[in-house]
């Protein structure tokens, strides 16, 4: 019994931790446009995630990174479902960010055929970005 009230006396604060509201700096997730404008702060982390099928010779191309305001966290990751089973599904592309300037910007991206830049994108992303 003893043992029990120790293990219990010992598990409470790592409970507690658990149930507490996330931090300020907490990741912001971003899929869609109707998502924007996104509110960050100094030190805040954005990642960005669209559908992409590079398959089809189209990929998202970045033509505005808010710089100034964002950090690139490293390169586009593109991964597809493993279940999808499918030779040329559609995945999805990432992006990490952090802020790290207080300002406004905006992230820009267009979803086009890299070797055919004056045929208009298929899709484009703009996000307004405003870093306190």
């Amino acid at each position: 019994m003893n043992i029990n009230f120790k293990l219990l006396a010992l598990g409470l604060p790592f409970l507690a931790a658990c149930s507490q509201t996330p931090g300020r700096h907490e990741n912001v997730d971003l899929e869609q446009v109707s998502q924007c404008p996104i509110r960050l702060e100094t030190g805040q982390n954005l990642t960005l995630t669209l559908p992409s099928n590079p398959s089809t010779g189209y990929r998202w191309l970045i033509q505005n990174p808010a710089t100034g305001i964002l950090r690139s966290l490293g390169p586009e990751v593109y991964s597809h479902p493993e279940d999808a089973g499918v030779v040329g599904s559609a995945g999805q592309s990432v992006w990490r960010f952090q802020a790290q300037a207080a300002g406004e910007g905006h992230l820009l991206l267009v979803y086009q055929q890299p070797w055919a830049p004056e045929v208009r994108p298929v899709q484009t992303f703009d996000c307004a970005i405003s870093v306190k």
